[in-house]
């Protein structure tokens, strides 16, 4: 039977003990209020469905994600923790002051609605997220409630950001390099001045391997011999062995003969020391961007090699399977957004059809 007692400052406290819970309190402004809460609260225990909801009314949605980002965030990959703290950000601007209790299916469709309009920059222009944007950040506020309560202990009755629609994917880009743009692009990437930056462009091409993937790569994953280069860390997390034309040999080849390379580093591809005298991974944003210029490179960007290579594994001949293990793609509708045939090219296999 629940306890109601008047506290000093004329507030009702209900306090419940019952064998096999524990002590559940509240306080409330009136009697009626209090009373109430514990014939739901008793009725609850009895049926084995109560939840204790102080955690999740007094821990708001900032402290959460605060927290969140300190004990989950680091165990993920280093491209996935500044990520996850950039996605945070519209999350505490907007929602941080809600409790975990309080924030409602109806709240969250609203953040979404919100975000896809426009979310107001610092000049107050409307500035619309991409559907992908909003998704990921609807899938960072969902892993934040699944963690919450399956491994913190919060009561919650249910996690409201399974409760919503979210955006559909995008279509993906199909942006192609026509024969003339491919020409233009490797002569001016052959005509900067540090030879690193042509033997990636070609290599991505060729390849299809993720800018990180070949950024990142060790003298030791590199087999000229077999031809193969091997993945330890994937943006899926999937190991993969990837095949290599005889372009991409003869890149990886000059890359790993560079008459330059420093003996203190196994990185293919090296930059110059930083502050701590630890050389990483070569960076080439100005050079990529003077050469898309050079070349008349519209609306193109990096990972558009990589769509690139792709649609022309299956342009060649390959099958879904055969691609999908050179590219790393784990679903064949995730392989079909990064493949974009040219209708052009399918007509001489049409012509085959009708002999």
């Amino acid at each position: 039977m629940a306890t109601i007692v008047k506290t000093p400052s004329g507030t009702w406290k209900a306090v419940i003990r019952k064998t096999g819970w524990p002590t559940a309190s509240k306080t409330f402004r009136t009697k009626r209020d209090a009373e109430d809460w514990a014939r739901r609260t008793e009725d609850e225990m009895v049926r084995g469905v109560y939840i204790q909801r102080a955690p999740g009314e007094r821990m708001t949605v900032a402290a959460a994600l605060k927290r969140y980002l300190q004990e989950v965030t680091p165990t993920k990959r280093e491209s996935t923790r500044i990520s996850e703290h950039k996605k945070a950000q519209p999350l505490l601007k907007h929602l941080g002051k809600y409790s975990l209790a309080a924030l409602s299916a109806d709240v969250v469709a609203e953040y979404r609605d919100m975000r896809l309009a426009g979310d107001p920059d610092e000049n107050g222009k409307l500035v619309p997220r991409s559907n992908n944007t909003v998704r990921l950040e609807l899938a960072l506020l969902s892993h934040l409630f699944t963690v919450a309560i399956k491994e913190w202990g919060i009561g919650l009755p249910f996690n409201p950001v399974a409760q919503i629609r979210r955006p559909a994917p995008g279509a993906g880009r199909n942006r192609r390099l026509t024969p003339a743009e491919n020409k233009r692009l490797l002569a001016a990437v052959d005509a900067y001045s540090n030879p690193m930056f042509s033997w990636i462009v070609r290599i991505a091409l060729e390849t299809g391997m993720r800018l990180s993937e070949i950024g990142g790569l060790r003298l030791h994953q590199v087999d000229l011999e077999k031809r193969v280069v091997r993945l330890d860390i994937t943006k899926n997390s999937s190991p993969r062995t990837v095949p290599l034309t005889k372009v991409a040999t003869a890149a990886f080849k000059a890359a790993m003969e560079n008459p330059i390379r420093p003996p203190e580093t196994d990185l293919v591809f090296f930059g110059e020391p930083g502050r701590d005298g630890v050389r990483r991974p070569y960076l080439f944003d100005k050079a990529w961007a003077d050469a898309k210029k050079a070349a008349g490179l519209t609306d193109f960007r990096f990972h558009d090699l990589r769509h690139e290579a792709v649609s022309r594994f299956v342009e060649a001949g390959l099958s879904d399977q055969e691609v999908a293990a050179i590219s790393g793609h784990k679903s064949m509708q995730m392989l079909k957004r990064y493949t974009h045939l040219r209708a052009e090219d399918l007509v001489g296999k049409l012509d085959n059809l009708s002999k």
